[in-house]
């Protein structure tokens, strides 16, 4: 029997905040939550257009804020069209035509974040992807929830800039700010959690949710919000897939967003097309299922504005990243840092040249995947 595909983005949510959700960390049987998935960049577009491909940016063209238009769909092919050509009825429902690759869609909607409500909006969609059902036709519907990026823009980015004293120094407005917006997030997926489970849409569907970067709340000078560096409250975010056929389980070891893609296709046995290139990311149902799983480097970057109006048209801050280590190189100065994640979380100690075999090992591999 072939089953729904539900995706919802909540744009700009921190790992940290969603794993103290219980809304987050649904408790149904069928939950999977990832709480280590990095993300390809730390913004949205380059993000999902890696999380539809399976592809990192570099390789699918989609790397910096001025090529959204040049995603290469000749060479990859995305997750709405291996669904469309499986028969799926295909909808998006997003903020901005550049959020994710359009080629695929039945029906794509673009809403005024200035002014929608999400939850009703949200759960009138849902109603009418239930009709599909009813008439016979599965559906792949995306649905992207832009409350926290709307409230950051308006509140701290046209309000400060990268090196703002008044937002850097203010660490509990910050922090308060950023939950505000939130608990609004978690209202949102409550009630859209609670229409899914009314229309019995649980019990047909593969569900994920996922954030497509986090958000800073003033960890570092010089990134008010999001986009200009490759610290973890921006690239390490989560991903909760909610499959009736699974057991519940919270899944700590490091993944990347570019496996998700291989993982649905599997899980809904359509193969990958050869035709195309081959994907970066690797079917996570080993890992899911038996916990089989041998940990991928990931490689993350994104183009530092550098406090200027508009971003590099090319990445100029790269990393990479296991469960225990990254290095980050900062092209624009030629520097590189290098942390113990285990130990230094909050990636304030840089070990540069403190440990080269380390060093030297993930700077070969940053070369190679930076490629």
């Amino acid at each position: 029997m072939k089953k729904n595909v539900i995706v919802i983005c909540i744009d700009g949510c921190r790992v940290d905040r969603a794993e103290g959700s219980s809304i987050f960390k649904n408790k149904t049987e069928g939950n999977i939550f990832f709480n280590k998935s990095i993300t390809y960049a730390p913004y949205t577009n380059a993000s999902m257009h890696a999380v539809f491909s399976g592809v990192n940016g570099n390789r699918n063209g989609c790397y910096s804020y001025w090529h959204t238009f040049k995603f290469d769909n000749t060479h990859f092919k995305t997750l709405t069209e291996y669904l469309k050509e499986d028969g799926y009825f295909t909808y998006a429902n997003v903020h901005s035509k550049l959020c994710i690759p359009k080629k695929g869609f039945d029906m794509f909607e673009i809403y005024d974040e200035n002014d929608v409500n999400y939850i009703d909006y949200h759960k009138s969609i849902l109603q009418d992807m239930k009709k599909k059902n009813e008439n016979g036709e599965e559906f792949f519907l995306y649905l992207h929830y832009s409350g926290i990026h709307t409230g950051i823009r308006d509140q701290v980015l046209k309000k400060y800039d990268n090196f703002s004293a008044d937002y850097f120094l203010d660490n509990e407005k910050n922090n308060e700010r950023y939950d505000y917006l939130f608990s609004n997030a978690e209202k949102y997926l409550d009630e859209l959690k609670n229409k899914i489970d009314e229309l019995n849409l649980d019990k047909n569907s593969v569900i994920m949710i996922i954030s497509d970067h986090g958000c800073s709340v003033g960890e570092r000078n010089g990134e008010r919000a999001y986009g200009a560096f490759c610290y973890d409250y921006t690239i390490k975010t989560f991903v909760s897939l909610i499959i009736p056929e699974f057991k519940k389980k919270i899944i700590t070891k490091q993944v990347r967003h570019i496996d998700f893609l291989p993982t649905i296709l599997e899980f809904l046995n359509i193969p990958l097309d050869k035709t195309y290139n081959h994907v970066d990311g690797e079917s996570l149902i080993p890992l899911i299922k038996e916990d089989k799983f041998v940990e991928k480097m990931a490689y993350s970057e994104t183009a530092n504005p550098l406090n200027e109006k508009a971003p590099p048209k090319k990445p100029n801050t790269k990393s990479v990243r296991t469960s225990k280590w990254k290095l980050i190189f900062n092209e624009y100065n030629n520097t590189r840092e290098l942390y113990n994640l285990e130990d230094d979380p909050d990636e304030k100690k840089n070990l540069s040249r403190t440990n080269l075999d380390i060093e030297n090992t993930l700077w070969l591999e940053l070369q190679k995947l930076q490629l």
